[in-house]
């Protein structure tokens, strides 16, 4: 039986995904012990008192979130396999649990760039790896679109004060930056510490200012009445990945490694993002109203009666804005959430429909396969093969 070491805070999603990872691999073969560590504790007994634990409780291998001033070599010497979880900078002699930072903050920049934003902001950390590159990869998308000029970050704040934040100094900074625009933050907590500022100055989420943060944490997403948008990245799959090198390098510590690189996958909408870059107060009512609604049953009719337009004229000025009819957004939305449930829940495909206000199955699973180019059973199971034990 293989014995894993975990040194990270589990009070954070992003660990527990990993973690779930772990063991889903480990159940291959037979269950691995292991024993998690808070790094409050590490820091009172020392990474030599670290060591010391590991090596009498018989640890075969570490991943942990360590400073640059930790000898990590010690691991090493006594025969303990360890990787490092990103949490400032990259180790160079051991594999990290990392991520394409960058490319998660293309992918942000361009979903407001496609919206028509012209304004873009960065809410995060300095001298942090993680925060910096998404930073970097928001900033270059937004220049390659000829927008440089219109691009603010705000990563003032050290990454030692994780759960506090200066609300005056952001608030002041919010107040001052043009609108509308759309703000990426480094990850869900500082997504909703974004929010609780706007709220705090009186600004519109999201008619003045979209937010979207990463990772995906469903806790802290929907902790409020403003729901945050967020990046999803299959941190699941990495701690199997993660689990699969372990297993390699205790086997045999000299062999080739590289880094355990997560790739960001889509964004899940909320709230937070409802909006497009418009003056049109009747379009972004429209679009706030279909998000709010589309998990239930909702049809053009409603979302007209909430705003003062006749059909005609709101349909022609919400296809200007959006690029796409009302009844296609709404069925792109509920599509889009239908897939997610597929993959997230073992209920049958009419529950689902059901639950979406979809009474005709057959409808929403010809709707399905004109996007995905397959059944959802089809679907399902072809997404389903990777995690299947």
């Amino acid at each position: 039986m293989l014995h894993l070491l975990f040194i990270t805070d589990f009070t954070e999603s992003f660990p527990n995904k990993l973690l779930q990872g772990i063991v889903r691999y480990s159940r291959r073969k037979e269950q691995w012990a292991i024993c998690r560590m808070p790094p409050a504790f590490k820091e009172k007994i020392g990474l030599p008192g670290v060591v010391k634990f590991a090596k009498d409780w018989g640890a075969d291998a570490v991943i942990g979130q360590f400073e640059e001033t930790d000898d990590i070599s010690l691991f090493r010497k006594n025969g303990i396999v360890v990787v490092a979880q990103d949490f400032k900078k990259r180790f160079q002699t051991i594999p990290n649990i990392t991520a394409d930072y960058l490319g998660t903050g293309r992918m942000a920049a361009r979903f407001y760039i496609d919206r028509g934003f012209r304004n873009f902001g960065f809410f995060g950390f300095n001298e942090v790896c993680w925060s910096d590159e998404r930073c970097e990869g928001f900033r270059r998308e937004v220049e390659a679109a000829g927008y440089g000029d219109s691009f603010y970050a705000y990563n003032l704040q050290e990454i030692d004060h994780l759960w506090y934040y200066e609300r005056d100094r952001l608030r002041e900074w919010l107040q001052m930056i043009p609108k509308p625009i759309g703000i990426m933050a480094c990850d869900d907590n500082q997504g909703n510490n974004l929010i609780e500022a706007c709220h705090a100055a009186g600004i519109q989420i999201p008619g003045d200012v979209s937010i979207m943060g990463v990772d995906n944490d469903e806790l802290l997403c929907n902790l409020g009445s403003t729901t945050l948008s967020s990046i999803f990245v299959d941190i699941e799959e990495g701690g199997y990945r993660t689990a699969e090198l372990i297993e390699k390098l205790v086997a045999n510590p000299d062999a080739p490694y590289e880094d355990i690189v997560l790739k960001p996958v889509k964004l899940v909408g909320r709230i937070s993002t409802a909006a497009f870059a418009t003056d049109d107060a009747q379009i972004q009512k429209a679009v706030q109203f279909i998000h709010r609604n589309y998990q239930k049953k909702i049809s053009v009719k409603d979302v007209i009666a909430e705003v003062a337009l006749s059909r005609r004229l709101l349909e022609r000025r919400f296809k200007t804005v959006t690029g796409q009819t009302l009844y296609q957004y709404i069925s792109d939305l509920k599509i889009k959430r239908f897939a997610e449930l597929l993959l997230d829940t073992d209920d049958q495909v009419v529950g689902i429909a059901l639950s979406l206000g979809e009474n005709d199955t057959k409808s929403i699973s010809r709707r399905f396969k004109q996007i995905y180019g397959c059944s959802p059973n089809e679907w399902r199971e072809r997404n389903q093969q990777k995690r299947k034990i």
